[in-house]
């Protein structure tokens, strides 16, 4: 299974935080080898940092997911035209994008949000 982390997962992930769940481990574990995160994860984690929610900079991050050779998913047109005809079961921009870019590639997203359950089985949740 080719997986694509929500931005929540990959900070718990970095930090080796208590809240990622023994599933989400495990199936990190499992799928080690085809494991992604996208630029909006970035793109989120500036925003918090620059608002002060979040200690690590989106360069700290990048360069922590490369070094775990975690692939770095960029935005194509195709995620833009895949993002603006999904249904609105989920508002906020950065989580509609990462569901916009699991659809196209195909990926599946990996989250502890159970609202994007309502994107259906391309997310799983931990």
């Amino acid at each position: 299974m080719r997986i694509l982390l929500d931005t929540h997962i990959v900070i718990r992930t970095l930090l080796d935080d208590p809240r990622l769940s023994l599933d989400a481990r495990l199936l990190l574990r499992a799928h080690s080898g085809d494991v992604h995160y996208s630029v909006a994860s970035l793109w989120e984690i500036g925003i918090k940092h620059g608002l002060g929610r979040l200690e690590l900079s989106p360069g700290e991050v990048a360069q922590a997911m490369k070094a775990s050779r975690f692939a770095r998913l960029e935005i194509t047109e195709e995620h833009i035209n895949r993002l603006v005809s999904l249904p609105h079961h989920h508002r906020d921009p950065f989580d509609r994008m990462l569901i916009a870019q699991a659809e196209a590639e195909p990926l599946r997203l990996v989250t502890s949000d159970l609202q994007l359950a309502a994107y259906g089985s391309i997310v799983v949740t931990v």
